[in-house]
């Protein structure tokens, strides 16, 4: 079952920057919505303090973490180590959206590079941490970072992004408006 943390202790902090990928889960609170499960990277994680955390999130085809915060706030985060000891580490939290020109983005927002691709930052308030063996996570050697996303952006240019965005981030896959959908 693992072990139960209030906070982020220092060895999670440590264990957590580590980390190239991490994961988010979240869902909507009907149980006819879809989970959502996402992979991150971009050196896109921070711990900001024992119980809060914040990632930078790029512009993607959908906004499903965004619009199950708006309704609900449940966020977990999944960091496994693919190198040296194993070890699952996830973080519980009630999240939120903070998007360019909110009160926090100003103050969030100089702790990242912000790529063309920006979309918004989520912050979330940490209860619990597990930690959990991670005995059968394979070994994984990273070898780098993708640039897609950057590529594809600049591709688009700063016009061709807002209105993707219009399009594809506005609404989740099961109809519930996103943070960029309340604007």
């Amino acid at each position: 079952m693992g072990k139960f943390f209030d906070s982020i202790q220092p060895q999670h902090a440590a264990f957590i920057e580590k980390q190239q990928l991490f994961f988010v889960a979240s869902a909507p609170l009907s149980g006819d919505g879809h989970v959502n499960l996402s992979p991150k990277g971009l050196n896109s994680f921070r711990v900001l303090s024992p119980n809060r955390v914040a990632y930078l999130d790029i512009v993607g085809s959908g906004n499903e973490t965004s619009a199950h915060l708006l309704e609900n706030g449940r966020i977990t985060f999944m960091f496994c180590a693919f190198e040296d000891a194993p070890n699952i580490l996830r973080l519980y939290g009630k999240g939120s959206t903070v998007l360019p020109g909110n009160a926090e983005w100003a103050e969030l927002s100089v702790l990242f590079e912000l790529p063309l691709a920006t979309r918004q930052i989520i912050v979330a308030d940490i209860h619990k941490v597990q930690t959990s063996c991670g005995f059968s996570v394979p070994l994984y050697e990273y070898l780098g970072e993708r640039d897609h996303a950057q590529k594809w952006a600049e591709k688009k240019g700063p016009e061709g992004l807002e209105a993707y965005k219009e399009e594809k981030n506005r609404v989740s896959l099961d109809g519930l408006p996103t943070a960029l959908g309340t604007m």
